[in-house]
């Protein structure tokens, strides 16, 4: 099995939107008996094992995510410990991170003296099972595409999947919802104590204390709170010697207890939530649960977008096109909330007009029904109706992001091979931009005792490449709305996205097998003859072919091979010569089994535009050895302003035709680019 070679190529710079990656980690967390707060002077101290070094669903990542500990930078053994990665709800820090056997382990102490910290040490003597969270700044990526497999962190795994190569450690948290259930983390049963000597067992401390579970139920601000009533917490007097002990000074002590238990709810609450005060004191909550619930009633909200259950708006019709489209992957372009509200509402899918009456309902319509479509089509693309001066919804805009969503759809579903063999660049404007590569006397000359260095002769070998625009206009019609047809908007991007993506593979491929001039045997980098077929000796050939390249000069290009480009009529045996160990000869003149001297060497892309008889250049039989891109191109592609995926735009049309235009557009250009780059073969005589 062949280990995944990291290149340039594959390694991506991350993008703004994923600078913060948060890995959630389940964590079992046990309490000292005895401990509340910091009160005694010694700090409960932790111990979790935050990352297990493994596989991880993250989100805004559409496929599964692996730290690389061996990239991971601690800046320092103290780092923060937080409650729900909230800067001002500190829970303490640590003392020691490290990374064992494949896995990331941090201990230290609960220092804060917050009510978060609290929380966390309560609930945990409660018995609530706290998990962890590890927030880390991600600065390099490695995606492994499908069918690829990489090694990380000691295990190897299959594409596709994205490897965090390089990250710092920011901050780990206390969460109440984790991910990754194989990590763990625990809090030592004396605070005093060593880890490994008096660690309490989670299954004893699950559950300690059952009678002083907090109630949920919030406290109304001018009515009586409706509370689960816990098992009142039995006072046990204070116990002398029986010998010493009359009744009389039992009554005492248990009053006096009673009356500090009393005086300390009253000192927590100071005032505030007077009828939980007042609860408190009634059913004999001990302190810890009458600190806890005051935490609780008193946690601010976390902000968040609410809609409610009846709410339609811009949204929930988004969501609901995509049900009824099918659209792939789709709780990665939607909120859930919106999502749940659209399936729930839309159970049967929603159609054309439905979608139109929606929006004009919401922009103040009040008819109920689409027979009067020109008045629906006004107020759903946000035409003023009297009873509202106000579009809340701008059906525009929804048919925009829909038609956005399928245009990228159908654009990723046709074949991509050219974007694995070539280079990419970034240009801002359509004219010919030119490219230069150093070549001439610019090895290291010998510098004479007190003698100067010695000025280079540099030339230059220069290439050029220019963007041109590609587009089509779509449109959906009168008949479309009539015949509540919801597929014109979703199946009109698709093509768009689709004829985009064929596009930029005609261009592709044409400019690359228009080759005649580019491969040829004057170049050093043409190779033809019966000994050129793809096999173990033809590859080999080819091979040294390239190795024996030369620049201006006469010296070697000094790049490697990388990448073998097979039609699909040799995809088997570029798969074999790729995966193989070992190749057979069954022929008549069967020959002894032979080791594959090839194995894992170049990477295999297949393009079905090689053997296709429309493009000029095409052969079944012919196979190209190429060097990587990101070293020594052999074609490139140019796309204004890095826009590598196709720009779809919505217009309505005049309202007396009853119109939606679509319009999409692709601004890229293809170029071939170093001779030195490729070897051809014929692979035939």
């Amino acid at each position: 099995m062949s280990k995944t070679k990291k290149s340039p190529s594959t390694m991506l710079k991350a993008e703004e939107n994923r600078n913060q990656l948060r890995l959630s980690a389940t964590a079992v967390i046990d309490v000292d008996a005895s401990a509340e707060g910091t009160s005694s002077g010694v700090l409960p101290r932790f111990r979790m094992v935050a990352y297990t070094g493994g596989q991880m669903r993250v989100a805004g990542w559409r496929h599964p995510v692996i730290i690389d500990l061996a990239g991971l930078s601690i800046p320092s053994q103290a780092r923060p410990i937080r409650f729900g990665h909230d800067p001002l709800s500190g829970v303490g820090h640590t003392d020691s991170i490290r990374v064992e056997a494949g896995q990331l382990v941090a201990t230290g102490v609960v220092s804060r003296d917050t009510p978060a910290a609290r929380e966390v040490v309560v609930s945990s003597k409660n018995g609530f099972p706290w998990q962890a969270s590890v927030g880390t700044g991600v600065d390099e990526f490695e995606f492994v595409k499908e069918g690829q497999k990489v090694t990380v962190n000691g295990n190897q795994y299959n594409g596709p999947v994205n490897v965090i190569r390089r990250s710092s450690l920011g901050e780990i948290s206390f969460v109440d919802l984790g991910a990754d259930g194989a990590t763990s983390a625990s809090v030592a049963a004396q605070a005093s104590a060593t880890f490994g000597e008096t660690e309490m067992d989670p299954s004893q401390t699950a559950n300690q204390d059952d009678q002083t579970a907090a109630p949920t139920t919030p406290v109304a601000p001018d009515a009586v709170p409706v509370l689960v009533p816990p098992n009142p917490v039995p006072v046990e007097p204070v116990t002398n010697h029986p010998e010493r002990t009359t009744e009389v000074e039992a009554m005492r002590a248990a009053h006096a207890t009673e009356l500090e238990r009393i005086a300390g709810i009253r000192s927590i609450y100071n005032g505030a939530l007077p009828l939980v005060e007042a609860q408190a004191i009634r059913e004999g909550w001990n302190l810890e649960k009458a600190e806890l619930m005051k935490i609780r009633m008193m946690r601010p909200e976390v902000p968040a977008i609410h809609v409610p259950q009846n709410t339609i708006n811009a949204s929930v019709l988004e969501a609901a096109c995509y049900i009824s489209a099918g659209l792939m992957n789709i709780d990665e372009h939607v909120q859930e909330q919106s999502l749940e509200i659209a399936a729930r509402k839309f159970k049967g899918g929603i159609g054309l007009q439905e979608l139109l009456l929606e929006a004009a309902w919401a922009n103040g319509y009040t008819g109920r029904s689409f027979r009067d479509h020109r008045e629906v089509m006004r107020a759903a693309f946000g035409g003023r109706v009297e009873a509202s001066s106000i579009s809340n919804v701008d059906i525009g805009g929804i048919l925009a992001n829909v038609a956005n969503k399928f245009l990228l759809e159908g654009f990723f579903t046709v074949e991509r091979t050219w974007r694995n063999i070539c280079a990419i660049r970034n240009v801002t404007d359509f004219k010919t931009v030119t490219s230069y590569r150093l070549i001439g006397k610019d090895q290291y000359e010998l510098v004479a005792p007190g003698g100067e260095i010695k000025h280079g002769n540099l030339g230059n070998e220069s290439f050029t490449n220019r963007a041109d625009t590609y587009g089509l206009m779509l449109g959906v019609d009168r008949r479309d709305f009539i015949n509540d047809d919801l597929g014109a908007i979703t199946t009109v991007p698709r093509k768009l996205g689709r004829g985009s993506g064929l596009k930029i593979n005609d261009i592709f491929w044409t400019t690359f097998m228009n080759n005649s001039a580019f491969f040829t045997a004057g170049n050093k980098n043409f190779i033809s003859g019966a000994d050129t077929v793809l096999t173990i000796d033809g590859l080999t050939k080819a091979e040294v072919a390239y190795y024996d390249l030369v620049d201006a000069d006469g010296k070697p290009i000094g790049t490697m091979p990388t990448i073998l480009l097979v039609p699909t009529a040799l995809s088997a045996i570029g798969s074999q010569l790729y995966k193989a160990l070992e190749m057979r000869d069954n022929t008549a003149n069967a020959r002894m089994p032979i080791n594959n001297p090839h194995a894992g060497k170049f990477r295999v892309e297949v393009s079905r535009y090689l053997g296709n008889a429309i493009y000029s250049g095409n052969s079944t039989k012919a196979w190209y050895l190429l060097s990587d891109p990101n070293d020594l191109p052999v074609i490139e592609v140019a796309f204004l302003n890095g826009q590598e995926a196709p720009t779809i735009e919505t217009a309505t049309a005049d309202f007396n035709i009853l119109g939606v235009q679509m319009r999409g557009y692709h601004d890229f250009g293809v170029a071939l680019q170093d001779q030195r780059a490729a070897i051809k073969s014929k692979g035939e005589v």
